[in-house]
Order: C-alpha cells, then sequence, then structure tokens
C-alpha cells in the first residue's frame, strides 16, 4: 500500500524451484513484504546539513556575499550618472545662443548612466541617453556628469560629445578633469559568455545613483533594434534588472570585468519597470567601434 502511494512498483522476486507444487515458506512471504519496505530508508534519505556542516554552508555564503561587495565597491567608483539638460531661452535676446547658468534653471530632458573609459576622461555611453545633444543646432542642449576621481571625491562638471555611433546606440562624451584621477573601467570579453552565467548591472535606474542588481545570462545572439531603426545583432539578454536611468552603464561578469553596455528593456506596459527580458550590447562590439568614435566621432562605416 505505502509502495503504490509513492507510485513505486513492487520489486519481482524469483520464484523458488517447484514453486507451483510447494507454496512459499513463511519467512519468503516476510521477505517480500518488507523487503520494500526497507528500500524506503535509502529512497527518502535526502543528504540534510549537519550541525557540523552549517558553519561551513553560512562560510560559503558569506564568501560569496563578500565577493558581491568586493565587485561593486571596485567597479562602481567607473560608473557615471548623466543628466541631460535643456538652457531656457533668454526672452530679451533670443537670437542669442543660451548661456549655461545655475542648474535650478536648467530642464532635466533625461538621465542615464555610463562608464569611465579612460584615463583622459572618456565616458561610453548609448546614443540614446544622449541623442538630444547629437542632434542639437540650437546650442541649447547640454550634458553633465556626477562621477568619482579614485580618491572618492565627487565631481559634477560638463561633459561633451565626442562621437556618436546610432546603429549600436553607442556615444562617446569627454570631460576635462585637471587635477583629478579618474578609475577606467576593466574589460572583459563577450566571446566565450554562457547562458546562467552570473552578471551585474551598474547604474542609476530612476535617478538612484550606483544602484547594483543581479542576475544571470538568460540569452545570447539577440536582435534588437537600433536607435535609427536597424538592427543590433548578438545582443547580451540578461534578467538582471535594467530600468530607466540604467541605459549606458556597464553589465560586468562575476570578477568585475565589463561584458556589456546595458541598452534596453521590455517594461510592463505604463510603468516602466523592467519586465526581466533585458539586453546589452556585447563588450566586443563595444570595443571595436568606440576607438573610432574618439578619434575620428563617427563610426568607420560612415567614413567611406
Amino acid at each position: 500500500m505505502a509502495l503504490g502511494l509513492l507510485g513505486i512498483p513492487p520489486l519481482p522476486f524469483p520464484a523458488p524451484p517447484n514453486s507451483s507444487q510447494n507454496p512459499l515458506p513463511f519467512t519468503s512471504r516476510r521477505a517480500i513484504l518488507f523487503s520494500p519496505a526497507a528500500l524506503l530508508p535509502s529512497l527518502l534519505a535526502f543528504p540534510l546539513p549537519t550541525h557540523a556542516a552549517l558553519p561551513q554552508l553560512q562560510d560559503h555564503l558569506l564568501q560569496e556575499e563578500d565577493r558581491t561587495v568586493s565587485l561593486f565597491q571596485e567597479t562602481s567608483p567607473s560608473v557615471v550618472y548623466i543628466n541631460d539638460l535643456e538652457l531656457p531661452k533668454n526672452p530679451q535676446a533670443p537670437s542669442q545662443q543660451p548661456m549655461l547658468i545655475e542648474d535650478d534653471n536648467l530642464k532635466v530632458k533625461g538621465t542615464g548612466s555610463g562608464f569611465v573609459w579612460d584615463k583622459f576622461g572618456h565616458i561610453v555611453t548609448n546614443y540614446h541617453v544622449v541623442s538630444a545633444l547629437a542632434t542639437d543646432n540650437s546650442g541649447s542642449q547640454r550634458c553633465k556628469v556626477n562621477l568619482v576621481d579614485v580618491k572618492g571625491n565627487g565631481i559634477y562638471k560638463e561633459a561633451k560629445i565626442v562621437g556618436f555611433d546610432p546603429e549600436y546606440d553607442l556615444a562617446v562624451l569627454k570631460v576635462e578633469l585637471e587635477g583629478h584621477e579618474l578609475k577606467p573601467i576593466v574589460f572583459g570579453t563577450s566571446r566565450n559568455l554562457r547562458v546562467g552565467q552570473s552578471c551585474y548591472a551598474i547604474g542609476n535606474p530612476f535617478g538612484y545613483e550606483k544602484t547594483l542588481t543581479a542576475g544571470v545570462i538568460s540569452g545570447l545572439g539577440r536582435e534588437i533594434p537600433s536607435p535609427n531603426g536597424r538592427a543590433i545583432r548578438g545582443a547580451i539578454q540578461t534578467d538582471a534588472a535594467i530600468s530607466a536611468g540604467n541605459s549606458g552603464g556597464p553589465l560586468v561578469d562575476s570578477y568585475g570585468h565589463v561584458i556589456g553596455v546595458n541598452t534596453a528593456t521590455f517594461t510592463r506596459k505604463g510603468t516602466g519597470m523592467s519586465s526581466g527580458v533585458n539586453f546589452a550590447i556585447p563588450i566586443d562590439t563595444v570595443v571595436r567601434t568606440v576607438p573610432y568614435l574618439i578619434v575620428y566621432g563617427t563610426p568607420y562605416s560612415e567614413r567611406f
């Protein structure tokens, strides 16, 4: 009866010689009745942590936690908070180019994230984060960035756009920081990524600076639309939460090495919140594109 409830069929037992003439002795019947019951402990004996093993388990969890904390502490100084600003028009001299004034009088058009590319002040982000500045013909658009130097000093300065590539949704800013040394992000590779691998997104969702979210790589080789309508191929899919303000920030692996640029998410309608289906541009694509943007201001494909 108990075996039937467990869904385990009775085990066959060979019959002794001349079993048709000689009924089974009582001891054989007891074997048939109780031998399956003797299997139950082995079937149900799942290993449980003992009191001696609990400290080891706790130590392992603490090590994992410490590693994540260390990853954030090492990587977050390279992450930048980007503000897109619009200057108010001067009603007394509407024909004159607007001039940068106190931030209280500036209109915030959007926010995003980025990361320090090198010690020369180049910052990589998404094109759609700074598209208003990239296409500005009136001189009314500005971009300011929040970042820290290697000593932990907070800096808030205007950044200039150096180059952009809408086809890959990438842009490069530059900030002049005399007397300050920046900490460039550490580059990884997207060549050998595996589905199920841990990853972390660092950015500024909804204006909350230096936010860390964790997840796994959910898929590889995805195709997402770029700002100019073409397809970005080879995108990384992750369930690490990416929300408004995360765009342009780094997706890093368990070593804190950047493996992608957080770019897009499917959002729940009317909320702007991540649905768990998020995408990043692979870092190998970024590494091929950004040097051309720094030197020439445009991608290689647009110079010929």
